[in-house]
Order: C-alpha cells, then structure tokens, then sequence
C-alpha cells in the first residue's frame, strides 16, 4: 500500500527544474488564499451586522475592565493608606507629606474627613489650610452606612474646578480621632486615556456613565459632555442586563458593559451602516492587491529559481571535483547560504586531504606506541616471573600491575593521546583505591604530561600508593602523603624536575630484605624512563622517595606536538 503511494505521488511530482518547482510552489500556495479571501468576503457581508454587535459588546467589556482595574487600584491603594502609622498618631501633615508626591505624579488625591463631610486633610492643597466640606454628591453617607469601598459619581470639585470622583473607604473605629473616611479623589478627565476606540470606526463613540446615567468620561468630549446627562434617555432602559447590545430605530448599534462590583457602565455606539461600507471596502481593496500580489509572486519566484539554478549547478561541480580527490577553491555566487556551502565544501576538501595525511601519521603513531607498551609488559612479566613460585600469585601480581598501567593509558585515550595534566594523572590513580585518596595532598602548579611520562609516572605512582597502602602512611587513618614536584634549573642552564612523595603519621619505614619488582618499578625503571636520579629514605617518620630529572623528559615537546 505505501509502495503504491509512493508511486502515486511520483507521478504527481516529475522531474523538473528548481526554477519550475519553485513557480508551481508559489502559484499553489497563493492561489488558495485568494479563494478563501473571496469567501471570506462575502461570508463577512453576511456576518457583518451580527459580528459588529459581538464585538462592541466585546470592546464595551475591554474598556469596562481597563477603568474597573484602574478603580481596584485606588481601592487597594486607600487599604495599603490606611494601615500607615502616620494615621494610628493622627499625624495628619506627616501623612500629607509622605504621600503627597508620589500620588500626584499620577493625578491622585487623597482627602480624610469626618462623617459630617468635614475634609480633615486635602492633598491638593497645602497642609494647615482651611478647608471645607464634602460635596454632597460625593456620595460619602453612601460609603459610610453601607461600610464598603464605593465609587462616586461624577461632580464637580470645588477646590479642583473640574468634574471629579471619589473612591471612599470608611475607616476603621480605631482611627475614629483621625477620621470617618479616607478619600481618594481623581479627575475624570485622567480616565480618558483607558477608552480605546483603536478598533471601532471613525464616527462611532464611547462615554462612561455614573450611577445617575451622567456622563464621567467620553471619546468625543465636545459632542457628549462629561456631567451632563446621557442623551439617548429613551434608550437607556433597555440596557438592563449586565451586558448586551441592540439596534435602534435608525439604524444605530449600542453595546454597553457594566462595572463588575461598581455602579458604573460603559457605552459604545455608532451607525452599522458606516463599519459595513468601511469593511466591504477593504475586502474588495484586498482581492484587487492579492492577484497583484500573486503576479509580482510568481514572477519573482521564476527569476529567484533561476539564480538558485545557476548556483546550485556550480556548487554541484565542487562537489564532483572533490569526489575526484581534488582541493578545490570556494566559488562565489549571488546567494549568501550558497556561498557558506562552497565555502564549507572547500574546507572539506582540504580537511579530507589533511585528514588522511593525518591518518597515516596516527597510525605510525599507534604502531610506535602499542610496541613501547608490549615491550614495557614483556619485561613485567620476566621479571614478576622471576618473583613468584605459583601460578596464582603471578597472575595476581600481573594483573595488579596491568591495572595501574590501564588507568593511565585510559586517561591518555580520552585526551586523545594528547597528554595529561599531572594532578588528573594522580587523581586517576587514586581513585581506585577508594578513600584513601582523601589522605594524599598535592603540592605544585599542575602542568601537562607527555603521553609517555604519563604512563611511566602512573605505573610509579600506582606502586607506590600499593605500598603505601601495604606497609606505610595510608595503612592508617591518619596517615599523609604529600606528594610534590618543583621546577628549577642547574647552573648549566638545564631545566630540572623534582618530584616528592613523603609519608607521615604512618608506621616507621623498614628497608626491605629483599628488592622485588616494586623496587624495579619505583627506582630502576624511573631512572631509567625519566634519565634521572632517584632516592628513597626508610626514616622512622615515614618513607620519602624522590626523582629528580631533566623537565623534557615529562612534557611533550613541541616537535612532537606539531607532528600529532
């Protein structure tokens, strides 16, 4: 079945060129977008007078919620007020000067007064000034006998001379000497940035009414005057529900939102006529430009398939060069993606050319290497052969040492083979051998290790940690061993390496009877793979061993660094 479909599809898709692809792709990808916009056209014509309503009922809800949470905001702001100390005291200018700032430079006010309406504090006007009373149609006995946060309606300020409200939150008994109720107060032409008419037509309107259905803030101010009455009375029973819309007798849309927890609503509306005209309109202006686009489309899509024709075909000529085994240069074309592809190409050819250069090397290499290993275990085995009279403690002996000659070829393989620092090297070593790497300290500036110098240190170091574990420092817990190396230079100009490993705190060191293969490893095959001197001191306070040797025979030279 999938075979068959495979075949299908191949037959819906012959070989072609790019360029042709590249047309029949644009075509196909256009040409549906211009079908689904001519239905969408006429299913908007349709749908037009019966979306308008949704969506200023939408838009009346969206200006509801933006002046609700702008009306939340005072409220929490009076709670966060009300719990200042300053008011506990009855330190009204203290009070003044604390906030006084800050709320101004958002056009809020915030006035204390008595139940009687008497402004105990304005913050509109300096402290210690007289002040009067409350208008009455602030609505403050509203916010006191129902003890609840309340919003007034619009009235005009005596002290402000501008149409106003008032957010009122009763206070507490306890501030009963400061006063009655904590006031604040905004101008209603500050709201007027929150009523968005971004997606309603030209000549529609927004005004948000009080309680009374006055007028607190509209999107056209001169036409529908903030105070007065809203003027379309006749229909402001019908706008009973929560929220909703409808149509008048002239053909007008009206939406309208109440406030969630507040008495206020807002009001928007317009002729449909008008946003019916505007959106028929930009539809058809869209058909028109969508088969324009579509042309200029399809003729840019040929004339961008025949550049990436001519471009491919010339990187697809690098590439056949290269299969020939040639370093080929990086061509230039007009695509800039085309261009990092010959310049990738280019790279690879050259890289493939190194690559097998650097084949040949690695494997002399390994030749090299693999013969120093086999020849360093053949003589492991002669001489663990001449030590042990049984076949087990041979293997055992055998394998005690192939382990630590392992971790060090382990560690130098995932370098690469590139070396290793120092401390890695004794970390690697200790490892194995569990806690007991919590009792060796490290003195010196890590530095790197040739691959060579890495595995002979490691095998010196492994039997000297086997030792230790065995006889010495690390047979107890509070055994030390410091191990340390130090950089100098002789007086002939050579540089030397000394390294130290010293037992402390362990049992008395004993020469042993007899030389094994430890003794090899630790003194004769150190000399030997360093061309250095080694000393080892039996000291009642612990064994100390020492190497010293010319630093070129621990780090990689540079010769041999450029060679791998």
């Amino acid at each position: 079945m999938i075979e068959k479909l495979k075949a299908y599809l191949g037959r819906l898709f012959p070989v072609a060129s790019l360029r042709a692809y590249i047309v029949v792709m644009t075509t196909v990808v256009t040409l549906p977008l211009i079908i689904f916009t001519g239905y969408l056209m006429f299913k908007l014509e349709a749908d037009e007078r019966s979306d308008l309503q949704r969506e200023t009922v939408d838009d009346a809800r969206a200006i509801s919620r933006s002046i609700e949470r702008r009306l939340q905001e005072m409220a929490t702001s009076l709670n966060l007020l009300a719990q200042f100390p300053e008011l506990e005291s009855n330190d009204l200018p203290a009070f003044q000067r604390r906030i006084h700032s800050s709320l101004a430079q958002e056009g809020l006010y915030v006035i204390v007064a008595t139940k009687d309406g008497q402004q105990k504090l304005n913050t509109r006007l300096p402290s210690g000034e007289t002040l009067g009373k409350i208008p009455e149609q602030a609505d403050l006995s509203k916010s006191l006998s129902q003890n609840r946060i309340t919003v007034s309606n619009i009235f005009f300020g005596n002290t402000s001379k501008q149409w106003v409200f008032n957010v009122t939150l009763p206070l507490p008994s306890r501030l009963a000497s400061t006063g009655d109720a904590l006031i604040m107060t905004q101008n209603a032409a500050d709201l007027r940035p929150l009523i968005s008419t971004e997606n309603l037509p030209a000549d529609w309107s927004v005004a948000v009414l009080d309680d009374e259905d006055r007028v607190i803030i509209s999107s056209e101010p001169g036409k529908v005057v903030p105070g007065e009455a809203f003027t379309e009375e006749n229909l402001l029973g019908r706008m009973s529900g929560f929220s909703g819309n409808f149509l008048d007798d002239h053909g007008n849309v009206f939406a309208y939102s109440q406030f969630l927890g507040w008495s206020w609503k807002t009001v928007i509306w317009g002729p449909a006529a008008s946003s019916q005209v505007a959106l028929v309109s930009t539809w058809r202006n869209m058909m028109i430009g969508s088969v324009l686009m579509v042309l200029a489309a399809v003729i840019g899509a040929y004339i961008v398939g025949r550049q990436l024709r001519s471009s491919i075909l010339e990187i697809t000529d690098m590439a056949e060069r290269i299969g020939q085994g040639e370093i080929v240069a990086p061509v230039q074309t007009k695509i800039t993606e085309a261009n990092q592809v010959a310049i990738a190409l280019s790279n690879a050819s050259f890289d493939r050319s190194q690559a097998e250069d650097h084949m040949l090397l690695v494997l002399h290499e390994l030749v090299h290497r693999s013969k120093n290993i086999l020849t360093l275990v053949q003589a492991m085995m002669r001489q663990l052969a001449r030590e042990n009279t049984s076949i087990a403690d041979f293997q055992k002996e055998v394998d005690h040492r192939l382990r630590g000659l392992g971790m060090s070829i382990r560690a130098l393989t995932e370098t690469q083979w590139q070396g290793l620092p120092i401390k890695k090297l004794i970390e690697t070593h200790l490892d194995v051998f569990g806690s007991v790497s919590q009792q060796v300290v490290n003195k010196g500036e890590d530095f790197m290790l040739s691959p060579e110098a890495a595995q002979n240190l490691g095998l010196i170091l492994h039997e000297l940690t086997t030792n230790s574990i065995k006889y010495g420092a690390l047979s107890v817990k509070n055994g030390i061993v410091e191990i340390e190396w130090q950089h100098s230079e002789r007086e002939d100009g050579q540089e030397m390496m000394t390294i130290y490993w010293r037992e402390k705190n362990g049992p008395a060191a004993e020469q042993p009877s007899r030389k094994g293969f430890g003794s090899t490893i630790v003194k004769r095959h150190a000399e030997g793979a360093f061309s250095g001197v080694v000393s080892m001191d039996y000291a009642t306070s612990g064994f100390a061993w020492t190497l010293t040797a010319p630093t070129r025979y621990f780090i990689k030279s540079s010769k041999t660094s450029e060679a791998e």
